[in-house]
Parts: C-alpha cells; sequence; structure tokens
C-alpha cells in the first residue's frame, strides 16, 4: 500500500506541477512583454528560463518531501499523508508564484528605465500656446 500512496503522490503533485507551469506560461507571456518594454525575445527568453527553474525547484522539493514523514499504514494515514504532502507542494507552488511575479515586475521597471530613448515611443511636442489676444 505504501507504494501505491508514494505513487499517487507523485502523479498529483507533478501533474499539478505541469499544469500549473504550462498555464503560468502561457498566460504570463503577455505579462512579461509588457514588463520588459515590448522586447518579446526578452520576454520568451525570461519565460522558457522561468519555467525550467520552477520545474526543478518544484520537482526537487517534491521528492525531497516524499522521504519526510511516517509511511501510511492504513487508509486514513494514506488519506492524512496524500492531503498534507499535496497540500504543502500546492502551497509552494503558490508563494513561487507570488515570488515570481513581484521579481518580474520589480525586475520589469528596471528595464522599462533602461531602455534608451531610441526604444520608447517619440513624445509628443506640445501644441504651441495660443498667443495671447490683446485685451481692449
Amino acid at each position: 500500500m505504501t507504494e501505491i500512496v508514494y505513487l499517487l503522490y507523485l502523479v498529483i503533485t507533478i501533474g499539478i506541477t505541469v499544469w500549473v507551469a504550462r498555464t503560468l506560461s502561457r498566460s504570463g507571456l503577455v505579462f512579461l512583454i509588457q514588463c520588459f518594454g515590448q522586447n518579446e525575445t526578452l520576454a520568451r527568453s525570461t519565460n522558457h528560463l522561468l519555467i525550467v527553474g520552477f520545474y526543478l525547484v518544484n520537482i526537487g522539493f517534491i521528492t525531497l518531501t516524499l522521504s519526510l514523514g511516517d509511511e501510511p499504514t492504513t487508509v486514513t494515514g494514506a488519506m492524512r499523508f496524500l492531503s498534507g504532502k499535496v497540500g504543502l507542494a500546492v502551497l509552494v507552488l503558490g508563494a513561487m508564484h507570488f515570488f515570481n511575479m513581484g521579481a518580474i515586475a520589480q525586475f520589469g521597471r528596471k528595464v522599462n528605465g533602461w531602455l534608451g530613448e531610441a526604444q520608447r515611443p517619440a513624445a509628443r511636442a506640445a501644441p504651441p500656446a495660443a498667443e495671447a489676444a490683446p485685451l481692449p
């Protein structure tokens, strides 16, 4: 029974990790493009690097936590084992998401500040001020 519970834990948590990574990759690209001043090449590259790091950290965490705690010996113990470990993995996924969003937003502001005048939209010249009519 223990092997089945461990296998279920791995299938559930790795499945959630893949789903979250794909969702964040798809939906986050627009955000990254905005953060990086419409530089799509930089945004796609950063997106890919974030996903690789996301997989490495989460799958490492999932496999490391596999050995923590007591092995389940009953069905109730197995349910507690799965809910505790899956819940912890989901919390780590969520924390990583918020950390990444904050870091990207902060970095994006810096990149936008570094853009040269040639890459910024041209500033519109203010219309000439109307000459005041002489008072009677």
